[in-house]
């Protein structure tokens, strides 16, 4: 048994749901990159960007299943 192909709206997610997270992702690691010019512990880094990136992955699922959308 051959997986359904998607369909043409489940394609264009993709790119709008990066499109969407993307000024987010670059905000986070923007302040990261500040915090460490003023003189933070470079191992806070390790302790700041899992969450930052960990919450844009949730937000381009979240976008990319189509949350805010109403149903049909």
């Amino acid at each position: 048994m051959e997986p359904p192909l998607p369909s043409g709206d489940e394609t264009r997610t993709r790119p709008r749901a990066t499109l969407y997270v993307a000024p987010f992702l670059a905000i986070g690691l923007l302040n990261l990159v500040v915090l460490l010019r003023w003189g933070l512990d470079p191992l806070w880094a390790f302790a700041i960007l899992p969450p930052i990136l960990a919450i844009t992955a949730i937000g381009w699922i979240a976008f990319r299943h189509g949350v805010g959308e109403r149903p049909q």
